[in-house]
């Protein structure tokens, strides 16, 4: 335990929580060794601190360490950043670039927000941490690299794996060794410790004194969930800091500042996301547009049957009635000047059942076998968002010939959106 306290002096970290301590002990074991590391938490805990110690450990400790943020880099650039691209490889390539697998080579690399990694620069991403080999994009030549690599995440992987997007292999290959960073809420007694170091070190820095807080708001800041967790704690105990016209806080100061929530909704951690919001959005768009073309759609059918009624001989052989027949079938009243009269109702012909099927682009009414009525399968249509959404990209596609530029205008999402999304449901230029 005395090794546990000189790492937490070393890196800052406060607390005596046993989820805490456990965390910290798993990373100082796993330290001396090359394993690939997983760290598992809510945004705010410390991941990225977890990481340092375990790269200062290492016998790697003396060469590149790099932190990257796989959620803040444009999905058409991240493999580029990460493996690197030659000259030419794509627009604005005007020179060769290394990655940071290769500049970072027998160092570590700590790759955040894994969740969001695209899947094609996941597969890259598991042959380097199987083989040790990467290629340049736009490059041919089999390079090699000799990195630690350590991973983490704010989502449940393995249920974005079970829903295709993340790849079970690679989550396989990336927790090797998971260490799950406990959150704030989950280590109430290291609360208060972490409240007056933050307002110790504020006070030093704006030359103030310290707040302290009384017995009644200390029990106030402990049940506080902060969903922000660490982070959000600081950020508090600065606003404190700052704007607190007294040294010492009650119970209903604190509040003040706190902000204006139910203690007792239970409030889901933000691990328990599963799509980014980026994502949602571009699917919300397709959906808006799949329902439009539907409408669309309705709007023209009823318009051809309103021409069938005008001009029944459109119908061919199928148009048995008359405009005039009709009316008094259903005993529909029609107009003769001001007067209103009603059709004599009478037993109505037998019109020969049709259906309407597309020939040549067109829909044409198609007389049905009286015995292909009484055999007859009902198919149910998919209502399946994913299925509908490939179904959209492709009409699109074949509507603009496979220009992906005017299909992505006419589906209302980017460009880079529809290249994911041709990837992720395997759909070839039409």
């Amino acid at each position: 335990m005395a090794d546990i306290q000189s790492i937490k002096n070393r890196f800052g970290i406060i607390g005596n929580s046993p989820a805490l301590n456990h965390a910290l002990d798993t990373a100082i074991q796993v330290a001396a060794t090359d394993l690939t590391v997983l760290i598992v938490g809510e945004s705010g805990v410390g991941k990225e601190v977890f990481s340092q110690v375990i790269h200062a450990l290492s016998a790697r400790k003396h060469n590149p360490f790099i932190a990257v943020n796989c959620g803040a880099i444009p999905e058409g650039t991240i493999d580029s950043e990460l493996f690197g691209h030659e000259k030419g490889a794509f627009t604005g390539a005007v020179d060769s670039r290394k990655g940071y697998f290769e500049t970072v080579s027998g160092g570590t690399i700590f790759l955040d927000e894994i969740g969001e990694m695209p899947l094609g620069t996941q597969a890259r991403l598991l042959r380097v941490l199987e083989t040790g080999e990467f290629i340049r994009v736009g490059s041919s030549k089999v390079q090699k690299t000799d990195v630690r690599v350590i991973a983490a995440t704010n989502r449940e992987l393995l249920e974005f794996a079970e829903k295709g997007k993340f790849r079970q292999d690679l989550y396989y290959r990336l927790s090797t060794v998971p260490i799950r960073v406990p959150s704030l809420r989950d280590r109430k007694e290291d609360i208060a410790l972490l409240f007056r170091k933050f307002v110790v070190d504020f006070a030093e820095r704006y030359k103030t004194t310290a707040v302290q807080l009384d017995e009644e708001a200390k029990q106030v800041l402990i049940n506080y969930p902060f969903p922000g967790n660490v982070r959000e704690l600081k950020n508090l105990a600065e606003q404190i800091s700052v704007l607190s016209n007294t040294n010492v806080l009650n119970a209903a100061a604190l509040n003040k500042f706190l902000p204006d929530r139910n203690n007792n909704i239970n409030r889901m951690p933000v691990l328990a996301s599963t799509q980014p919001q980026g994502e949602f959005a571009n699917e919300r768009e397709i959906l808006y547009k799949l329902f439009f073309d539907m409408k669309k759609d309705v709007t023209e059918l009823k318009k051809m049957f309103l021409e069938i009624l005008q001009n029944p001989s459109l119908a061919g052989n199928a148009a048995n009635f008359t405009k005039e027949s009709l009316l008094n079938d259903f005993n529909i009243p029609k107009a003769n000047g001001n007067e209103v009269q009603h059709a004599v109702v009478h037993q109505p012909q037998i019109v020969q059942p049709t259906i309407l099927q597309p020939i040549n682009g067109i829909q044409h009414p198609v007389i049905i076998n009286n015995d292909d009525i009484h055999h007859h399968e009902e198919v149910e249509e998919s209502l399946n968002i994913m299925d509908k959404e490939k179904e959209l990209i492709i009409k699109a596609l074949k509507k603009h010939k496979s220009k992906r530029k005017d299909a992505s205008a006419d589906l209302g999402i980017s460009e880079r959106t529809l290249y994911r999304k041709l990837k992720e449901y395997d759909i070839e230029d039409l």
